[in-house]
């Protein structure tokens, strides 16, 4: 085990100061400290949590409590090893695996927008006890490979056809290459798809003519695939089908455009929602259940892709 260094938080609470101790241990257990005893609880020494210890102590001395934050050399190796189990993750991510598992349960009753809010959330969960876990180990990498799994599955419920990401560099082309073409996608487009269908007719091909696809294999030999499968455009590596046609297209110099890819990436392939992309989300699932014609629906998001657009570009705070 690798010498370890500790910080202990002693302090004394007066008899009659309730919520300073509901707060008090509401603070303790975000920051993950351990208890030793009533009035006595550890860290590990570690930079980054000086602070929230410190915190803490200011906080009881202002209400009139006694605290101290005291740095704590290595212990013999018995103690150690009983300070560091003090620390065990293991019944957290027990419960945090049950929660994964009754989403996973719940698909076929709730919406594909529902589920995954619901996985991102489970995503932010994870990450909200990886930071607590100060000496993580294999229950921590499982979890991740469970959250993977999990995320794979989803994907395959809802878009069964979803590509797998290729291999391989992202070739530039010539715009004047791709005019008046027919471009063909999966029916019932999702974010990824809408959103690449608004960037093929704004930016690359304004003449373009869209084709929804009941069955991937129904694809012209003629038509542009995109974001299925074979697709001439589609998944590579880590970028989403979005921001693989904005590379291909030499559009990476346009903040705006890489402000939308990186919220169409969230969406599509998770990671930290924006407020625009839970809104973008919401909008899209209410016009999907509005509008049974994807030509129309289209037209109907493509307004709000403007204006996102548009707020990215213009938006100095980024």
């Amino acid at each position: 085990m690798d010498i370890q260094s500790w910080l202990l938080l002693i302090n004394s609470v007066t008899g009659d100061a309730g919520s300073l101790r509901v707060r008090l241990w509401r603070q303790l257990k975000g920051m993950g400290a351990a208890a030793l005893r009533d009035g006595a609880y550890l860290l590990p020494a570690r930079s980054e949590l000086i602070p929230g210890f410190d915190a803490l102590r200011d906080e009881l001395r202002a209400a009139g409590g006694t605290a101290y934050v005291v740095q704590v050399p290595p212990q013999e190796a018995s103690l150690q090893t009983e300070w560091q189990v003090l620390f065990e993750r293991s019944e957290q991510y027990q419960e945090w695996v049950s929660t994964l598992a009754e989403l996973l349960g719940s698909l076929s009753t709730i919406t594909e927008s529902e589920a995954r809010r619901a996985l991102r959330q489970r995503r932010k969960d994870l990450d909200g006890i990886a930071a607590i876990d100060f000496f993580a180990g294999e229950a921590l990498e499982q979890a991740r490979h469970q959250y993977d799994e999990a995320e794979r599955r989803l994907t395959r419920y809802y878009s069964p056809d979803e590509p797998l990401p290729a291999t391989g560099d992202i070739q530039l082309l010539q715009r004047g290459d791709y005019q008046g073409r027919q471009w063909a996608t999966r029916a019932r487009p999702w974010v990824d798809r809408i959103a690449s269908a608004w960037l093929i007719q704004r930016f690359i091909d304004q003449d373009a003519r869209f084709m929804w696809l009941a069955k991937i294999a129904d694809c012209p030999p003629t038509a542009l695939g995109f974001d299925f499968d074979g697709a001439t455009f589609t998944h590579i590596g880590e970028r989403v089908t979005f921001e693989v046609l904005v590379a291909s297209f030499g559009l990476s110099d346009d903040a705006g455009l890489l402000r939308l890819g990186a919220l169409v990436h969230a969406l599509d392939v998770d990671g930290e929602a924006t407020p625009e992309g839970a809104g973008f989300e919401a909008i899209l699932a209410g016009a999907r259940t509005r509008l049974n014609d994807d030509d129309a629906l289209l037209t109907e998001v493509s307004g709000t892709l403007d204006s996102l657009y548009a707020f990215f570009k213009s938006d100095t705070t980024k």
